[in-house]
């Protein structure tokens, strides 16, 4: 056989493997709204008068899917999620906040889930992931919000703060460092380098996705239920939401883009946070140091932090109650 054979043959082969790929993701994909519902449904149950919905909102052209819940003209509280989660990764918070008397906006961030999913990776930039926060605050007829945060959600508090000053009440962040305490330790040598590993790998085109997307499954049990310290954290549920989230069209691509995206710096390099800030942070995170916790004052001149020694990287799913006391505490002080 030929060579220009063989290349047509393994070409060919190549195309049906990612065509066959593609279908099973489709499937998986399309129990998103049974899912969805049934998650909402078990939230308003056990929480009677949250009135906990999901939407669809137009921030500035790029729409949000994003839940809701709490008093309508309680001050705004928004959830911001990591990688590679979505708004469900709040469930356990959404109730206490409410309680409390806020208007709870819990969004799929740019990329995720059932939000719009630009294409390319500039559009995962810092600076417009800030920018969908100030609309979405904007959307709803506001004009500050208490920020939340944790993982990559974080990444976009910080500099949310830094950008919008005026529009951050408060900022509670979870696991999340501030960029110039990554920058420092990265500086410093090879510990915080060696557990930053997969960024270096998502920059890779195509194979990051495909090899998270083999199996949608097995990627958020390995992801939720095997890399926590709290293995009760994520109920087989939970990870079955979190599988149908990756495996919509276009969507893991588009949150590895965020990490590909690194490479369009902030216009604010700065990132002087004057918000009253608190820093929750689970001790045994296996990607982040705790000596990025460290020295922030230079930055966060008004930083709380309140260390968690028995939780890992999830720190909102796997130390729920001790979350929601420090960040209650913090936002009534």
């Amino acid at each position: 056989m030929s060579k220009s054979k063989k290349w047509i043959i393994g070409v060919g082969l190549l195309g049906s493997a990612l065509f066959l790929h593609n279908q099973q993701l489709a499937k998986i994909a399309r129990k998103t709204d049974t899912l969805t519902a049934r998650a909402v449904d078990k939230l308003n149950a056990a929480h009677p008068g949250l009135n906990a919905n999901c939407y669809f909102l137009d921030a500035d052209g790029i729409v949000l899917h994003t839940l809701l819940a709490g008093p309508e003209d309680g001050p705004l509280a928004i959830l911001l999620h990591g990688f590679p989660e979505h708004w469900a990764s709040w469930r356990k918070q959404i109730p206490v906040l409410a309680q409390a008397g806020y208007r709870v906006v819990a969004p799929d961030q740019r990329g995720y889930n059932r939000s719009s999913k630009p294409r390319d990776i500039r559009p995962y930039r810092l600076d417009a992931l800030t920018k969908d926060v100030a609309n979405l605050i904007e959307a709803l007829g506001r004009e500050t919000a208490v920020i939340i945060a944790h993982d990559w959600g974080g990444s976009v508090g910080w500099q949310f703060a830094a950008n919008y000053p005026k529009m951050a009440e408060k900022l509670i962040i979870m696991n999340a460092p501030h960029p110039k305490a990554l920058g420092r330790e990265f500086r410093k040598g090879w510990a915080q380098r060696l557990k930053s590993w997969y960024m270096l790998f998502f920059q890779l085109p195509m194979l990051p996705e495909l090899a998270l997307t083999l199996s949608p499954y097995q990627t958020a049990r390995q992801s939720f239920q095997k890399m926590t310290a709290q293995r009760e954290a994520f109920s087989d549920d939970d990870v079955e939401m979190m599988a149908v989230a990756m495996s919509q069209p276009r969507a893991m691509s588009s949150m590895i883009n965020w990490y590909r995206a690194l490479r369009y710096p902030p216009a604010n390099k700065a990132n002087l946070i004057s918000t009253p800030t608190l820093l929750i942070w689970g001790e045994q995170d296996f990607a982040l140091s705790r000596a990025l916790t460290e020295d922030l004052e230079k930055w966060v001149p008004n930083i709380q932090r309140h260390y968690i020694p028995h939780s890992n990287h999830w720190v909102q799913n796997e130390a729920p109650e001790e979350v929601n006391n420090a960040m209650l505490a913090f936002l009534q002080a």
